[in-house]
């Protein structure tokens, strides 16, 4: 691309700083939350975010909006603006969500989380990183690129979800069933929804992810006659121990992942009995699994359940399993491809960093593309503070990572 052109678009993009105030400050305020949450949907922010796109003109606009019967408007928003390039023949895609998560403790932030609050370059609030930064930096991508009278490379498309949050059924998923063809093999998709602060990473691939709800049942008694009992939370102790075999078992290593192995962990503990002289009679505990893509989840059960057999034979106890969570790895995004040539390029060229492709844990709606066949990155200039308490970004991050998708848009390959 001609340096004029980027130079004249990136000053463009330098002048919208009070934009992004502005934008975040009423994005904020829009408490965008799922059914699922206690909260209304998202169709207020939605709203908000047609009435800059239409002030754009230029984009022709398509719904899929999701059924909802729950909520007022009977449905939940997923809205696609298209500007036409020079060449039709692909689609670059931007896909970002309304939704976010619920405020959690307040008494852990320092401003209300629904009330902007600027600090230099910093922005807090609920949902100024996780999504607000990808739909407005992608915005301002396209307002800069209209403004300066000029056309992207190929059509580009600002797809805004909801449902992202929790489980995307009513999102991503709802669209891709809805329209199947919506993406091809040709096109390009970004998903600005995870990253690293100095913009380094691009994510090409997940892990499985897997949640296993271990119910070890045995009988209660007496502490002082535990011959009489069957101790569950003394078999469940073991189960956990046991269960640490798994990483030589899955001992494989991939070190586009970070780390780079399957990763086996008990979690949550729920609580057992109240007292300290009963030997309890049920333990209940979850296991987080992140497996490579190399593996299958249902060998990963397998081998759980034979591990699960152990100690039913050896305790006397039963071992119930259940899955909060099962999610088979999608395949990888080629890391030579043109979607992730093309944003290694814009990223070097924005922040002077030399971006590597990684893999992640797990749980970015890219899966969804990637299972579709279509090759999609996650990439943005994160200050990684999404669902914690003060949650921010910054201004230059919204600035920069605009320039980035403006870049992407401009350039062919």
């Amino acid at each position: 691309m001609p340096t004029d052109i980027t130079g004249k678009v990136f000053k463009r993009i330098d002048g919208y700083k009070e934009d992004v105030v502005e934008m975040q400050r009423a994005l904020t305020a829009i408490p965008a939350l799922s059914p699922d949450s206690g909260g209304k949907g998202e169709w207020e922010k939605a709203l908000r975010m047609k009435t800059y796109m239409d002030a754009l003109g230029c984009f022709s606009a398509e719904e899929f909006n999701a059924p909802c019967p729950s909520l007022k408007e009977g449905t939940r928003p997923n809205h696609i603006y298209r500007l036409k390039g020079e060449d039709s023949s692909r689609t670059v895609w931007i896909m970002s969500h309304y939704d976010i998560v619920p405020e959690g403790d307040l008494k852990l932030w320092s401003s209300n989380p629904f009330e902007l609050k600027v600090d230099g370059d910093f922005l807090y609030g609920r949902g100024v990183e996780d999504n607000q930064q990808g739909m407005i930096s992608s915005f301002l991508a396209a307002k800069a690129i209209i403004e300066e009278g000029l056309r992207p490379k190929y059509d580009l498309a600002l797809l805004f979800i909801s449902d992202e949050e929790t489980g995307s059924r009513d999102g991503i998923q709802y669209i891709l069933k809805k329209k199947s063809n919506l993406f091809s093999k040709n096109d390009l998709v970004y998903v600005p929804d995870s990253g690293v602060d100095d913009g380094s990473r691009i994510e090409v691939a997940e892990k499985s992810i897997m949640w296993v709800k271990f119910t070890v049942k045995g009988k209660q008694a007496h502490a002082s006659r535990p011959n009489f009992g069957v101790n569950a939370f003394k078999a469940a102790s073991n189960l956990i121990v046991r269960l640490q075999t798994l990483y030589e078992i899955f001992g494989a290593e991939n070190p586009i992942f970070e780390p780079p192995t399957s990763t086996f962990e008990p979690t949550k503990k729920e609580a057992n009995v109240p007292n300290v002289n009963s030997i309890p009679g049920e333990d209940v505990f979850y296991f987080d699994c992140r497996v490579l893509p190399c593996y299958k989840l249902e060998d990963v059960i397998s081998e759980i359940r034979k591990i699960a057999d152990g100690i039913e034979k050896d305790f006397d106890a039963k071992v119930v399993m259940d899955y909060a969570q099962k999610e088979q790895a999608a395949p990888e995004t080629d890391p030579e491809s043109d979607v992730v040539k093309l944003c290694a390029d814009a990223v070097k060229e924005v922040y002077s960093v030399e971006p590597r492709a990684c893999g992640i844990g797990g749980g970015t709606v890219a899966a969804y593309i990637r299972k579709a066949g279509i090759p999609a990155v996650v990439w943005s200039k994160l200050n990684d503070t999404a669902h914690q308490a003060n949650e921010n970004c910054r201004i230059s991050n919204v600035i920069g990572d605009a320039k980035v998708f403006a870049h992407i848009a401009l350039s062919s390959i």
